[in-house]
């Protein structure tokens, strides 16, 4: 029962102050994993693919997915529940107020000094993501060899892929299953 409060208030947090979407969710992930010890980097990692390429926001799929190997069905309702709550109760009282204040100068400045926040939010959780696919810091950390600081099988995948991208036309599925695929034959 504690772990499903726990669950519960660890989501409800990152659900009240991720603001920006499912890549803000990622720094208080990061958090999660640090403080609670339910996932490491690389199992958030690996949530992150599943999450990325499966129907539904990120955030909402994150909750599901670790409310469920903490507690199982069970947690994955609860997680996902506290992700969800304060945004929908945030929601319904600011569709109450909005209109009367949507021209006050306060208001304004406080949903234009969110835009840089959550960008800062989802470029920090891109570089996590980028550091965690791209580096070997724990290796580098134990030899000091340049040589072991890089993924370079991540790096190169990378890069084929950014190119991809920018100069074919395909649906962004392609690019997901090709992934995949180059995942599975590489045991990335």
């Amino acid at each position: 029962m504690l772990t499903l409060i726990r669950l519960f208030f660890e989501f409800f947090k990152t659900g009240l102050f991720a603001v920006g979407g499912g890549l803000a969710t990622m720094p208080f992930l990061y958090n999660i994993a640090e403080t609670t010890k339910w996932f490491t980097k690389n199992d958030l990692t690996n949530m992150i693919a599943v999450s990325e390429s499966t129907p539904g926001p990120l955030g909402v799929n994150m909750a599901t997915y670790v409310g469920f190997s903490v507690s199982g069905v069970a947690g994955s309702i609860v997680a996902t529940l506290g992700l969800v709550f304060p945004a929908i109760f945030i929601i319904v009282i600011i569709s109450k107020f909005l209109k009367k204040f949507k021209q006050n100068p306060y208001v304004e400045a406080v949903f234009h000094t969110m835009r840089p926040t959550s960008t800062g939010l989802i470029v920090g959780a891109c570089w996590g993501v980028v550091e965690i696919t791209m580096f070997y810091l724990d290796k580098y950390n134990i030899t000091s060899k340049f040589i072991d600081l890089f993924n370079f099988k991540s790096i190169i995948l990378g890069f084929i892929l950014f190119f991809l991208i920018k100069y074919t036309d395909k649906h962004p599925v392609v690019y997901i299953a090709l992934s995949a695929v180059i995942g599975v034959l590489l045991s990335f």
